[in-house]
């Protein structure tokens, strides 16, 4: 994998329903695209955005994706967060067209307040 090195914070936030939050991916060093994925607890991931170009900025629904300059880091903003946003959200890479992709720790967002919903929790992944 080229030693890429990935940080994602914050790992772990608990939210009400209307609140903002961003989280961020640094990477070590430069990629070919990034994208960003949502799991639920007990499902599978699904990708939901796509960023290759540095500056790139990307908005579907509440979500708005962005890809530094430098292609070194990117940001996910979601608005007026609502309790099916609950889940864990992570970016991928793919360092060069037809290479694998390298997963980060990733982010686990929960309801606070909300009894029936238990953060799912996992560890770093990486390919």
């Amino acid at each position: 994998m080229n030693g890429q090195q990935i940080k994602h914070f914050p790992e772990f936030l608990l939210l009400q329903e209307g609140e903002n939050f961003t989280t961020y991916c640094n990477f070590s060093s430069t990629f070919y695209n990034l994208q960003w994925y949502k799991q639920r607890s007990g499902g599978s991931a699904v990708f939901f955005m796509i960023l290759a170009k540095g500056g790139e900025v990307k908005t579907e629904q509440r979500l708005t994706g962005r890809l530094g300059e430098t292609r070194q880091h990117s940001s996910l903003h979601l608005t007026a967060a609502q309790l099916s946003d609950a889940g864990t959200y992570f970016c991928a890479v793919t360092q060069c067209p037809g290479s694998t992709c390298c997963l980060p720790p990733n982010l686990t967002v929960g309801s606070r307040g909300h009894p029936s919903s238990t953060p799912l929790r996992e560890g770093a992944r990486e390919s």
